[in-house]
Formats: structure tokens, C-alpha cells, sequence
């Protein structure tokens, strides 16, 4: 994804890109070479500043390098790291940098902290287009924009199976060059869960029960009919959800209400699908780094971000174990052997909290769990220090 941006801001119109950092450094040369940019491999603050200003791309393996370099106006944090990743995020923030999150990871968890930091600065923090959540929110953009109640929101997921893991997921992940828990962590469902309550934590939406729906389908048409829209609609208050297996695959959907008798007239006219007063529209893909730079445009040129938890804490995606599980296993995060995420509301986490799938990693449990179970904070211990807990409880304690 990296690779792609890079690409893409070489080929847009006003846009320079002018560092990459990568803990592989050899990935990042790759790609300095194959756009052909004249590049540099830094090691220091002041190697890197001097390639910027010379127009030259500083490549490098420590993003905090970067992060507090001058003459930048935007980073997009794209990698699938969460305590690094949250830090290079933080860090960006702290030295006057707008930041776009393509990292869905730490865009969900860390997310209204890093909107608060940014609205301190005078900045702004984004979700990223092109994925699945800005697709998604330029459609309900749409949507609102003509007048109609945004209803149901939803991801098209081509396969699922909660117990995948980086063992079994190899051919599949060899095929389309991901690593083994990025791949699993797309199969078991969990990617999907966390895009979906980055849309909801923005949109003011819920999920109608824990964990989803997710009917089948063969088309995307049919979810007017698999979801039962009028009780979803009944507390007016929008949900997230998906279909499995529909076409177009890797498409995006949207259910609208709409009650004026003129404009349902003229959307029968137009042969908009619909069920009663509700009404599907939807992209047919998300094409991911190639819609990316309008956001990155917006955010420095108009100081407006395309997404942000303006609601904060919603829903989240909460860790269940993919099999047995015994007191003093260590729990191996998103796309592990150990754990899948579920998306919940939050207020149904108060009593007795959840423990997010973003923070499962490299935590000992306390008492075994059954597979499928849950888990919950108070079951795990964990390091005191680490700084993607604490940079989860100052998201938790934003104030909206």
C-alpha cells in the first residue's frame, strides 16, 4: 500500500512526495527506484531535512526521522503497525504535520486522540479515501446531501472464516502477496469489523446486534430484503453491517429512507432498487492508493479532513478466541493464531469491558477461554508502560 501512494503521488497533479520510510529498508528503495526519483538513504534528522530541501526523497527506517522533519506539509501512515504506528502518528501531530490514516488499526483505536491532538495544533487527522470507510463516507456524504436518512451502511466481504490463521492462510496470502496475519486478519473477519466501526464511530451508527448480521447473498440488491430495515429504522439511529459473497465483490453499499411521495416517484423513474420507503445505492469497488490523494488534497489545501470519530468511542471490535485457550497463553493480536475481532456497540461494554482486538497482542490471559468465547480486559495482564494502552486511554477520555 506503501508502494502505491508513493506511486500515486508521483502521478497527481501539485503533489511531491518526499520521504519514505519503511523498517525494510529495501522495500523502500525498491520503490525510490522503480518511480525513479533521485533518493537518499538517511540515517539522522539533519541528513534527511538537507535531501528534502534539495528535492531529493529521504528514505529511511525510523519513521521519527521523518515525523519531525521540516518542509513537510502531510504524512500518510500506512502500515499495519499499532505501538509504533501510534507513536509515528502522535509524533507527526507534535511537529505541525497534517496526517492521513491508512492504517486502519490505529485509526480505530487511538482515533479520537489523534482528531483532539490534531484540533490542538490547528491540524487535521484523516481517515484515509479509498478504503473501504472513506468510500463509504463519501456515499453517505451523498446520500445525506439529497435529502434522505442515511439507514444501513455495509462492507461486501467475498469469504469468511473466524478461525483462519497465518499457518493455513499461506497460498492464498503467497497468491496476493500479503503477509500470512494480514491475510488472516482479512478472512477471519476482523479487518472488516474495524473498518465498519471506523464508518459507525464517524456516522453517529451502531451495529443492530453484537457481531453483525452478515447475511449471503448473491447481489448487493438483496440486502433490502436480508436486512430487516424497518426495525433497524425503528430508533433512528443508522447501523453498520455487511453482505457475504455478493457481487460486485469489493464493492461498498449504502440503504438510504426516503418517504416524499414526489422523489419516490422520481426514483422509480430512475430505477433505483428499493424496499418500501428504503432505498440502495453503492459502489461496484474501492480501489484503495488510486482514490487516495483527494483527501491528502483536502486536508492541506482546505483544512478539512474526510473522516474523524467525531463520536468517538460507539462501537469497537472486541477480541473472541479462535480455539481453547488456557490461563498464561500469550494472545498473538489481529490475524493470529489466538484471536478474532467482533464489532460491538461500546455502551454494552461498560459493566465488564472488552478487551479491543487492537491491544490483544502480547498479553498473557489470566484464566482460560473457551473458543468462540470472549475476552475481556480484566482477564488479561499486560506491561504498565506500554504505549499503545496508555495511547488507548487518552482516546477513551476525549470529551466530545
Amino acid at each position: 500500500m506503501g508502494g502505491g501512494l508513493y506511486y500515486q503521488a508521483s502521478i497527481t497533479p501539485g503533489m511531491n512526495c518526499l520521504a519514505l520510510v519503511d523498517h525494510h529498508i529495501d522495500k523502500a528503495i525498491q520503490w525510490a527506484k522503480e518511480i525513479g526519483k533521485p533518493y537518499q538513504h538517511v540515517k539522522n534528522l539533519s541528513q534527511a531535512e538537507q535531501a528534502i530541501q534539495k528535492d531529493i526523497v529521504a528514505v529511511c527506517e525510523d519513521g521519527d526521522i521523518i515525523a519531525r522533519c521540516a518542509n513537510l506539509d502531510i504524512i500518510i501512515e500506512a502500515s499495519t503497525s499499532i505501538r509504533q504506528g501510534g507513536k509515528f502518528a502522535e509524533t507527526t501531530l507534535m511537529h505541525g504535520k497534517h496526517l492521513v490514516l491508512m492504517n486502519a488499526e490505529i485509526d480505530l483505536l487511538f482515533g479520537p486522540y489523534l482528531m483532539q491532538l490534531a484540533r490542538e495544533n490547528g491540524l487535521v487527522s484523516t481517515t484515509c479515501d479509498g478504503d473501504q470507510p472513506g468510500v463509504l463516507k463519501r456515499l453517505i456524504d451523498e446520500v445525506q446531501l439529497w435529502g434522505m436518512d442515511f439507514v444501513l451502511a455495509g462492507n461486501i466481504k467475498g469469504y469468511l472464516d473466524r478461525y483462519s490463521n497465518p499457518t493455513d492462510i499461506i497460498p492464498e496470502a503467497d497468491k496476493r502477496d500479503l503477509t500470512y496475519k494480514m491475510a488472516t486478519s482479512y478472512t477471519d473477519g476482523t479487518k472488516m469489523a474495524i473498518e465498519n466501526a471506523i464508518v459507525a464511530n464517524t456516522c453517529g451508527a451502531l451495529a443492530a446486534t453484537p457481531g453483525l448480521f452478515g447475511p449471503r447473498a448473491n447481489n448487493v440488491h438483496q440486502a433490502l430484503e436480508l436486512f430487516d430495515l424497518p426495525a433497524m429504522w425503528q430508533d433512528r439511529i443508522p447501523k453498520v453491517d455487511y453482505l457475504l459473497g455478493a457481487e460486485p465483490g469489493g464493492g461498498v453499499f449504502v440503504i438510504a429512507h426516503c418517504d416524499h411521495p414526489y422523489q419516490q416517484k422520481m426514483l422509480q423513474y430512475y430505477k433505483v432498487g428499493n424496499n418500501g420507503s428504503f432505498y440502495i445505492f453503492y459502489r461496484p469497488h474501492h480501489i484503495c492508493h488510486i482514490e487516495a490523494m483527494q483527501c491528502v488534497a483536502e486536508a492541506v489545501l482546505d483544512e478539512q479532513p474526510l473522516m474523524q470519530p467525531e463520536h468517538g468511542f460507539l462501537t469497537n471490535v472486541y477480541a473472541y478466541a479462535k480455539t481453547n485457550l488456557k490461563a498464561g497463553d500469550t494472545l498473538d493480536g489481529i490475524g493470529g493464531y489466538t484471536c478474532y475481532g467482533l464489532l460491538e456497540n461500546c455502551a454494552e461494554n461498560k459493566l465488564n469491558p472488552g478487551l479491543p482486538i487492537g491491544l490483544a497482542n502480547k498479553v498473557i490471559l489470566r484464566r482460560a477461554v473457551e473458543k468462540n468465547a470472549k475476552i475481556f480486559l480484566a482477564d488479561i495482564s499486560f506491561e504498565q508502560e506500554r504505549s499503545d494502552f496508555a495511547m488507548f486511554q487518552k482516546a477513551m477520555q476525549v470529551t466530545l
